[in-house]
């Protein structure tokens, strides 16, 4: 329990009234043990079906534009393992931050009987929150789209088509890290295509285009599609390959920029232990301050080690009481 300042003002939810447990029918059975969470909203999963597909089209202009047509076989392996993994680790993440349930507060839970069940001392206040009728732990927030309070709330992506909370925090940001990275390896490839592929590709394309149609060919070799032979880097012909690699790079400037700068507040936000919702909110602190190690440690697990870069590794947060109510 924690102290709530005398300047911190709540009034309405403070009244014995607002809570009214006898309106708050008990919540359903809960379900198996195990049951995967996943928000059915429209535009999520249209967002969520999207970046696959994104992640996927790149992968098929990197491994079939760039890397099996190149005759450097030393490049082509190593920078397929390379983005492969990436790009491997990047839809697990993205797959652990939109089926993890983020902190969802047991709906329905405002009832006569589970208040009394806390044992409140005098003086002592919960928050309900009206619109999923819980009681409201310190630090969450309801939304709108999962219709429920999330603990640790810090917004909600429709990208990953979930809340970022308490407990996927961390597979989003190993999502936005892992889609940088493989942002930024894409447009270094395009780079290296061009510099050393397409200037002689191209001029090939032309003088095969140009021999072409200087040779006399009979009416019926005319009525016959052009025949163009292949150039050296590329399975397609210039012009296509052009347009498969600036739609690549679109893509990739796009999603690093985004991703890089989403990355980098969602590790400020841990670094200081302030939420998005907190911060914009500017709502006044009234939990705990600890170092920025320990606040990497509570969102990526106890100790350090590898298992912070991985989406399958689930971080050991430790035996935290899920209702640290204000009081």
């Amino acid at each position: 329990m924690m102290l709530i300042p005398t300047h911190h003002f709540r009034d309405i939810e403070r009244k014995p009234e607002y809570l009214q447990p006898e309106k708050c029918i008990p919540p359903p059975y809960p379900g198996p043990v195990g049951t995967m969470w996943f928000i059915r909203d429209g535009c999520g999963i249209a967002c969520a079906i999207v970046t696959w597909f994104l992640v996927l089209y790149a992968e098929f202009v990197v491994l079939f534009v760039m890397l099996i047509p190149s005759r450097d076989y030393v490049y082509s392996i190593i920078n397929g393992i390379m983005f492969n993994l990436l790009a491997f680790l990047a839809l697990a993440s993205h797959c652990r931050a939109m089926l993890t349930d983020p902190g969802a507060v047991p709906k329905g839970n405002a009832t006569k009987e589970f208040i009394e069940s806390l044992q409140l001392k005098p003086g002592q206040v919960v928050y309900k929150c009206p619109k999923c009728c819980s009681i409201k732990p310190d630090r969450a927030h309801h939304c709108s789209v999962c219709k429920r309070c999330i603990r640790k709330m810090d917004h909600h992506c429709p990208w990953v088509n979930n809340c970022v909370g308490e407990n996927n925090q961390k597979y989003f940001v190993l999502f936005t890290m892992y889609i940088a990275l493989i942002s930024l390896h894409a447009l270094i490839m395009v780079g290296f295509h061009f510099l050393h592929c397409f200037e002689e590709d191209w001029t090939t394309y032309v003088l095969n285009r140009e021999r072409m149609a200087e040779a006399r060919i009979s009416l019926h070799e005319k009525q016959q599609p052009l025949k163009v032979s292949s150039t050296e880097c590329s399975s397609f012909s210039p012009p296509t390959t052009v347009i498969l690699l600036i739609l690549l790079c679109f893509e990739g400037l796009l999603f690093l920029i985004f991703t890089s700068v989403m990355f980098g507040t969602q590790v400020h936000s841990i670094c200081t232990d302030e939420t998005g919702i907190e911060q914009l909110k500017k709502e006044e602190r009234r939990w705990a301050k600890k170092t920025k190690w320990m606040n990497m440690k509570a969102v990526f697990g106890h100790p350090f080690s590898l298992g912070w870069a991985s989406p399958f590794a689930t971080p050991d947060q430790g035996k935290a009481d899920p209702y640290q109510y204000v009081v």
